[in-house]
């Protein structure tokens, strides 16, 4: 896959810079990070890892998303003198000074980051990224990490759900700016729905900074701000072929809606005449793109009639309409009903265009609502989604954590009252084990340490979630899901755009069994402990780990 560009990449850094600085965390990183600093550990090796807990909306599956931002976000970290003066009026007044030249020093130089590829399928409590470097630094990423990676890869998976709903014949068209929480959770969403499988978005800047399809016409003001023909200006529009002779669009307007009105017996009195001034008034402004919404008044008997009588005027100028936009009712019935009228009028006027014509679906549209759409016959070839996709309705955080693992070398662990807070100790590598059809069936952690397991081999093994059962089981091929991406102040690995790592996104899925990625009680995923990781969690617990003498000695 080709990295991306230069100036893009320039572009979206600078845009992490503005977004992201180092103050955009928790006022207790800088508390913990002069606590270390005081007792002289701030350089001491740790590393941390982030992870979440349950698979969302009740699904068997995540994407992983946001490790892009990371890698800018780590690239550009360091402090200006501006924060820090800041910093100095925020935290308690008996902090040494010489601490605030030790944050003005700080940069990302000694860290490594580990990651699964962006867009990977993933599952809970599989390590997902892995961050090792100097304890205080590594303790000041923790909050930005998250915020990078939560919400991507929440929104990425919604979108994926809604893709995997929709089927494959149907677009899906990003629609949730307004709805979004914020200008920068409204870009964050546009550019993971469309890496979680939306084809366009509505979002100008979303499609400026990263390369995603735009697509609309018209909203409802639109129709309602004419009220009579006498408002369409101007009246005329020049053939497709170029023909210097303009044409009188309204009067050939109303000479197609009194034959489509004889042709579907419908009543001219009830076609509502700004609606139809809009239709025109818009086609004369884009003819190649005519699209309008046609539920302003009722779609049966004017925006239906309306559309046809404007889109056959423009085929017999030599252009090719698109289409029209469903917002209210039951959408299914409707484009029925739509759908036998473009039939109709391309039969009897021998209009081939009408063939082609979408029909666009829009109206609080939900995961469920586009399950029960591929339920009922239909005939809406794109769906806008807006609230339910960005917002994430159904689940509003993914709830990824970062926690210490390893510090000096040694395991670290963190017990809970309650057991699923508990964390896996150890620097740990991350296999993929699939089976003989080539669907991954397990997640196995090891200690870094241990010697991979090879394809074809028994290896036993400890599912999270199964009362200390041991489990064994022979892979047909393994991969490792852990590559380094960040490392001595650079970026390691090549960064792709967002096309590409929505192909990265659909192969992943399409890889999947479908028990797993069944939108409704899908079987759960095992991620499983190696039996040196699952031994190492009770030494640690007994308090009888040695930091130099356990791992040697088993």
């Amino acid at each position: 896959m080709a990295a991306l560009s230069g100036k893009a990449c320039e572009v979206m850094e600078r845009s992490i810079r503005e977004r992201v600085p180092p103050l955009l965390t928790d006022l207790y990183q800088f508390t913990m990070a002069y606590a270390y600093w005081r007792a002289g550990r701030h350089d001491e090796p740790a590393v941390f890892e982030l992870f979440f807990r349950d698979n969302p909306f009740g699904g068997g599956f995540s994407l992983f998303s946001g490790l892009h931002d990371c890698l800018l976000f780590l690239r550009s970290f360091r402090f200006i003198d501006e924060d820090v003066e800041y910093l100095r009026s925020v935290l308690p007044s008996a902090t040494d000074p010489a601490f605030f030249q030790f944050l003005r020093d700080l940069d990302c130089s000694g860290v490594t980051l580990h990651s699964v590829p962006e867009g990977a399928v993933v599952f809970a409590r599989m390590p997902l990224m892995e961050v090792a470097g100097p304890l205080a630094v590594v303790q000041l990423l923790e909050t930005s990490l998250l915020c990078l990676v939560n919400y991507a890869s929440l929104v990425c998976s919604n979108a994926a759900r809604f893709r995997l709903a929709a089927g494959p014949r149907r677009k899906l068209l990003e629609m949730g700016l307004r709805r979004a929480q914020g200008p920068d959770g409204g870009l964050t969403a546009s550019r993971y729905t469309h890496i979680g499988g939306f084809d366009l978005t509505s979002n100008v800047q979303a499609g400026f900074l990263f390369g995603i399809p735009v697509a609309g016409t018209m909203a409802h003001s639109y129709v309602t701000s004419f009220s009579s023909l006498e408002e369409v200006w101007p009246q005329t529009l020049v053939a497709a072929n170029g023909d210097p002779d303009s044409t009188d669009v309204i009067s050939l307007t109303k000479r197609w809606l009194s034959r489509v009105c004889e042709i579907l017996g419908a009543e001219p009195g009830k076609i509502h005449e700004g609606e139809l001034a809009a239709f025109i008034s818009y086609a004369i402004a884009y003819p190649h793109n005519f699209l309008p919404v046609i539920d302003s008044y009722s779609v049966r008997c004017s925006g239906l009639l309306n559309f046809c009588a404007v889109a056959l005027a423009l085929c017999e100028l030599g252009y090719r309409p698109l289409g029209i936009r469903l917002d209210s009712g039951d959408l299914c019935s409707q484009s029925i009903g739509v759908r036998n009228v473009f039939k109709l009028c391309t039969e009897h006027f021998s209009i081939a265009a009408f063939r082609s014509l979408i029909i666009v679906g829009t109206n609080n549209i939900s995961e469920q609502t586009l399950a029960e759409l591929n339920k009922k016959e239909n005939e809406i070839d794109v769906v806008g989604v807006g609230t339910h996709l960005v917002t994430c309705t159904r689940q509003p955080s993914l709830g990824c954590v970062y926690k210490l693992v390893e510090v000096r070398g040694s395991p670290r662990m963190k017990f809970s009252e309650d057991p699923e807070k508990s964390t896996i100790p150890g620097r740990k590598a991350v296999y993929r084990l699939l089976d003989a059809e080539g669907h991954p069936f397990m997640d196995l952690l090891c200690l870094a340490e241990e010697p991979a397991p090879t394809a074809g081999f028994n290896i036993n093994c400890y599912p999270l979630g199964w009362d200390n059962i041991c489990q064994s089981v022979t892979p047909a091929e393994v991969t490792c899901l852990r590559q380094e991406v960040f490392s001595q102040g650079q970026i390691t690995h090549p960064m792709c755009s967002a096309a590409e790592t929505r192909k990265k996104v659909q192969s992943s899925i399409q890889n999947l069994h479908p028990r797993h990625k069944r939108l409704q009680e899908p079987d759960s995923y095992m991620v499983a402990l190696s039996e040196k990781l699952h031994n190492l969690i009770p030494e640690i617990r007994k308090g009888s780990y040695n930091d130099n003498n356990f791992l040697l000695a088993n």
